[in-house]
């Protein structure tokens, strides 16, 4: 337990030098640039405040132009005459709007019988027309009119100007100018000299700060001239205002280069501006260097001791590490950045703190933020370790894509339009009821608003194609409901009817498919019976099979124990023990062989083999038997040879088995009918005889293992010759058929041959 919180203190310790360090190392990186500088008067703040001041200094103070100067420069050209002259159109349509456009409001007066207020109106508009016509008339009546509009615009622009002057006010408080036209030697200052040289007035010990511009360093002002929009408005055709804009240019000053000093000084207020943020950017500053160098040894003391020590112990990754390979990869490395971005914003936060003066403050916010961004962090370090030790040891960058989330949703997608009729219908349903909510909101807008006619466009639109489509998703909801019952109660085992196929839907295909895979259960439910059947027969009849010869022997064995037994009892009992042990030796032969056919682990050695002959030389094994039985044989060879790819020991075998069913089971004095012959590409070899016992109609079960043809099982045999042979027919890739007609047997072996 010792050890184990010592490791945990070491992780923590290193853990709260890392977090601290990479922060410091982040605020150089972000903040660097702004408080790394000599101090304030060297940064870009600084820089646009003084540009400003310059600006203002130029507007309120080198500017000599007085608003009474501006108004005379102003003039009005042709150009500017005809545009308000025309701007609403020809004399006559403008005429002819201020009559229509008073004559509405006459007529309304005098059906109220106002008299008063007509003669009103009557008077306004008169006025209008004669303003108007006046216009069309003289170019000097539109040009007092637009010279009264440009002096008024003057004016505002003047009293604008002069309440904006509290801004320059308040930085010549601050900057103390002395400074000098090298053109015309005029001079502009705010401070007294008194007979004092600039360098005594502008020193180390008054201001903070101060700029010198002397050759060829001068102090450039552009030329500077000042605009204003001003709108002239016109009652004209309408109640409505017509607006015309004219640009309103006061030239002030012809600019210059200057010679001379700003300063900032120390003599002035602590809320002044400019003092304000340099007062700011001093205390911050000093916070900065202060965290960045305590940070910046704190990250070299945890890189050395990261390079000595496990920084995240093994157990917790062992721990985590199967919970967190299951989750998709592309979903760990969008967690992995997600964190990493929220600790990158937490480790910033420091910048907060930098200009704070109450130390209560900065440490209790301080902690704060520190215990986020560590917290933050560690999730980021166990996430990139666990991520590391997946790619390192996992599966591989090409299973981890298959399996990620991006891919099983563009998968998904595949598959909802696996059956594009599902997929497009589907996409078309949820497209339906979102642009009828989203219409809800504009409709209840709109109505609002006082249109009504899309309300009545919403509800026949709702009603023609919102309603009939639920009906339909309902229908179909329906309709799968019941495949999903159907489905589930005949899984269950419980007899059911078929599903009604309705329509040519993917449902109803669905269905279709439901009642042929019901069917196939019930054939397979009634091969399974058939299955349990045979296997109890195959049992029954090995045991026996197996029991009646080894009965036999052990019955001999022990009769021949016997002291006082005559040469020959023994002679006859060992030739009955002999031959015992040979037909279970067939016995045990024929079964396995039957079960390594059944299983394919049977090995064809193919070569290219004469058929004709391989029957001649299986009749021939059988010549004593055949000539010894009152059977006929008719034997239907071609006369050339009949060559087959094949494994001519296993096709003699079938040949072999099947002339001794034909022995076996034949009625006695009947003809047996085998040939062979060629059709097309393959060779056809027939079996025909007339059995003694009845075979009954299942044809199949002739096949099966241990199955005669005899049910009293009174004759030689295994009962596996005709499994044997099909099973070897279908080793190579033939066909072996039985037909029966009464009690005609016939097997039709079928193999290709080559030539």
């Amino acid at each position: 337990m010792g050890t184990k919180w010592k490791n945990s203190l070491k992780f923590i310790s290193w853990l709260l030098l890392f977090v601290y360090g990479l922060s410091a190392v982040i605020a150089v990186l972000h903040h660097g640039n702004t408080y790394l500088r000599k101090d304030y008067f060297d940064t870009p703040q600084f820089e646009g405040q003084l540009d400003e001041f310059i600006n203002d200094l130029n507007m309120y103070e080198l500017n000599s132009v007085t608003a009474e100067e501006a108004k005379k420069r102003i003039t009005v050209t042709k150009e500017e005459i005809e545009e308000y002259r025309n701007s609403y159109g020809s004399l006559s349509e403008q005429v002819t709007s201020i009559k229509e456009q008073y004559a509405g409001k006459i007529q309304e007066a005098l059906l109220a019988e106002n008299q008063e207020v007509a003669k009103v109106y009557e008077e306004e508009r008169d006025k209008k027309i004669k303003d108007i016509t006046n216009n069309f008339k003289s170019d000097d009546y539109v040009r007092k009119k637009i010279q009264a509009e440009k002096e008024k615009a003057t004016d505002e622009f003047y009293v604008t100007h002069e309440n904006e002057r509290r801004q320059f006010d308040d930085y010549e408080e601050v900057f103390k100018y002395y400074l000098k036209n090298t053109s015309t030697g005029e001079i502009y200052t705010n401070v007294n000299l008194s007979g004092s040289s600039l360098s005594e007035v502008f020193n180390d010990k008054d201001m903070l700060h101060v700029r010198k511009y002397n050759s060829p360093n001068y102090l450039e002002i552009d030329d500077l001239s000042m605009y204003t929009d001003k709108n002239l408005t016109y009652f004209v055709m309408d109640e409505a205002t017509a607006e015309s804009g004219y640009n309103i240019e006061i030239q002030t000053t012809t600019g210059g280069t200057y010679e001379g000093r700003i300063g900032v000084t120390k003599h002035v207020r602590d809320s002044a501006p400019v003092i304000t943020d340099y007062s700011y950017f001093k205390r911050s500053q000093r916070n900065f260097v202060i965290f960045v160098i305590g940070g910046l040894l704190a990250f070299v003391v945890s890189i050395l001791i990261g390079c000595k020590m496990t920084v995240i112990p093994a157990a917790i990754i062992e721990k985590f590490s199967p919970y967190y390979n299951k989750v998709p990869a592309d979903m760990s490395i969008f967690a992995l950045m997600s964190t990493t971005f929220i600790a990158f914003i937490l480790l910033t936060s420091y910048q907060n703190f930098y200009n704070y003066s109450n130390p209560l403050y900065v440490v209790t916010n301080l902690l704060f933020v520190f215990i986020l961004s560590t917290n933050a962090t560690l999730i980021v370090l166990f996430q990139a370790k666990l991520l590391w030790l997946r790619i390192k040891e996992g599966p591989g960058l090409e299973a981890e894509w298959k399996n990620s989330l991006f891919m099983k949703s563009i998968e998904l997608v595949k598959n909802v339009f696996e059956v594009r009729s599902v997929g497009i219908q589907l996409f078309i349903l949820l497209s339906v009821f979102f642009f009828t909510g989203l219409g809800v909101p504009i409709v209840v807008i709109e109505w609002w608003d006082g249109y009504p006619s899309v309300l009545m466009l919403y509800l026949l639109l709702f009603f023609s194609i919102t309603i009939p489509t639920l009906f339909l998703l309902f229908k179909r909801t329906a309709y799968f409901n019941q495949i999903a019952q159907h489905t589930a109660r005949v899984a269950a085992g419980y007899p059911e009817q078929d599903l009604p196929v309705k329509g040519k839907s993917v449902f109803a295909k669905m269905a279709e498919d439901m009642n042929k895979l019901k069917q196939g259960v019930k054939v397979s439910q009634r091969e399974q019976a058939k299955s349990e059947r045979l296997k109890t027969e195959l049992i029954t009849n090995v045991s026996h099979d197996l029991r009646t010869p080894l009965t036999s022997i052990i019955s001999y064995t022990e009769l021949l124990k016997a002291p006082n037994l005559a040469e020959e009892e023994r002679a006859a009992y060992t030739e009955i023990i002999d031959r015992k042990s040979k037909r279970l030796k067939v016995l045990i032969d024929d079964l396995f062989e039957a079960s390594k056919m059944a299983s394919g682990n049977a090995e064809l050695v193919r070569e290219k083999a004469d058929l004709v002959q391989l029957l001649q030389q299986a009749l021939a094994e059988y010549s004593e038997s055949i000539n010894g039985s009152d059977l006929h044989f008719r034997v239907t060879n071609p006369d050339e040879s009949v060559y087959a790819y094949v494994d001519g020991q296993k096709i003699w075998r079938v040949f072999d088995n099947l002339i001794g069913n034909i022995l076996k089971y034949s009625l006695e004095n009947t003809r047996v009918y085998i040939s062979l012959k060629t059709e097309g590409n393959q060779a056809v070899i027939t079996f025909k005889n007339v059995t003694k016992y009845e075979l009954g109609d299942n044809l199949d079960e002739l096949f099966e293992r241990f199955k005669r043809g005899d049910r009293s099982r009174h004759t030689e045999g295994s009962g596996l010759g005709l499994a044997i042979a099909k099973s070897i027919i279908d080793l190579h890739e033939g066909q072996l058929d039985i037909e029966v007609d009464g009690d005609l047997f016939k097997v039709t072996v079928s193999l290709d041959i080559v030539y």
